[in-house]
């Protein structure tokens, strides 16, 4: 995922001298040609460093190039991205294939599934997703987990060797086993996200998708995958309320489903604070401050009843790609509490520290005082919290 980055001095290396110097010289290509003829030689040489997992000399130009060259940055940031989540097969009439993800948002006052998904289930979301997401001549091949965020690939070099696997099912329209006992646990959150993994594959300058083909539209293959696939989903995630996102190339889809998120775990924490006090949410009020490390990290939002500064929940607001101080994060925040129905949102402007509490970690959330403190719920309604809460 591209994220701001804090740079920091690396050894150079031929490798990351090269990668500096092909992504800089890509950034500087005045025509498309020229564009191509730089592209071949970044993505071959990307491709090395991926199957050699070399994601420390990746992550060490992306920090270089960060503040050095935006531009720079961003080609090479795509173009690793492109790489890691796409293969090609070199026989003649081959095939061009690309790692996709399938995200969903859910919020539920019990644990959110994840885990394996049965043969039957796996093979509806299959039909659906022919149907209304890929070209009508593209294969598919699925994972056969739906997985939390924790058990995605972390990095550049898992999604690649996630991303060969599927590929090789996708190009056989098979799909993929994994055993989830070799999948990081779960943790437990109030709302998440959750996705399918999976490859789609065509021939070399065939669409991929159905919004590629003359008579596509993307918002129509939407529209149609969220009400026909949603009911294939649904399923897997009972007693969840949920809301489907596109699904995309796995980077695009993945921040997508990130940036959406963060209103969606507005709306469910005033949809579960409205649940489990028995108020409507005009008896809310938040408190919405900015969290600085050596720079803003996030913001914070904790809830209280009216006329009570004790902060029954809070939610982090986390920021994401090129935000910071100058980027309206706050109207945002603002905006999505009005639309959930909050009576009172109270915004902040000090500097708070990054802090946690020392005894079980959790982050500290401002109250109406402008103070960080502990979300806590009445005693009452703590048997009935979620342990974790976004």
């Amino acid at each position: 995922m591209k994220r701001n980055r804090l740079p920091r001095r690396a050894r150079q290396t031929p490798d990351s001298e090269l990668l500096t110097r092909l992504a800089t010289r890509l950034s500087q290509s005045s025509n498309r040609i020229e564009d191509a003829w730089w592209e071949a030689r970044l993505a071959a040489h990307i491709d090395r460093l991926l199957a050699d997992n070399q994601e420390e000399t990746l992550i060490a130009v992306l920090d270089q190039l960060y503040n050095g060259g935006a531009r720079a940055y961003d080609e090479l940031a795509d173009m690793i991205e492109s790489c890691a989540e796409s293969r090609r097969t070199e026989s003649a009439g081959g095939l061009e294939v690309v790692m996709i993800a399938v995200p969903l948002l859910a919020w539920s006052r019990f644990q959110i599934p994840s885990g394996s998904i049965n043969a039957t289930q796996l093979e509806a979301l299959r039909v659906h997703l022919q149907a209304h997401v890929l070209a009508a001549d593209a294969k598919l091949g699925l994972s056969d987990i739906l997985y939390s965020p924790d058990q995605l690939p972390q990095n550049y070099v898992e999604t690649a060797q996630m991303a060969e696997k599927l590929a090789k099912a996708a190009i056989h329209g098979r799909n993929l086993k994994i055993d989830p006992a070799q999948l990081p646990e779960t943790m437990s959150f109030l709302s998440d996200t959750r996705y399918v993994l999976g490859a789609v594959a065509a021939p070399r300058g065939a669409p991929l998708f159905r919004w590629q083909e003359d008579d596509g539209d993307p918002a129509e293959s939407f529209r149609q995958w969220a009400q026909q696939g949603g009911d294939a989903l649904r399923p897997l995630l009972p007693a969840c309320a949920l809301e489907f996102l596109p699904v995309l190339a796995y980077h695009a889809a993945v921040r997508d489903a990130d940036r959406a998120s963060r209103p969606w775990s507005l709306r469910a924490a005033v949809a579960y604070l409205q649940t489990v006090l028995n108020q409507p949410a005009a008896e809310l009020r938040a408190v919405v401050a900015p969290f600085h490390d050596r720079q803003l990290e996030e913001f914070r939002i904790g809830f209280a009843l009216r006329g009570s500064s004790d902060v029954v929940h809070g939610v982090v607001w986390p920021l994401l790609e090129h935000e910071d101080e100058n980027h309206d994060t706050p109207s945002q925040i603002e905006t999505a509490l009005r639309e959930a129905g909050v009576g009172s949102v109270i915004m902040l402007d000090q500097r708070f520290p990054l802090e946690f509490c020392d005894d079980c970690g959790a982050p500290l959330y401002p109250n109406p005082e402008g103070e960080p403190v502990h979300a806590e719920m009445p005693e009452e309604q703590t048997e009935a919290a979620p342990r974790h809460l976004h």
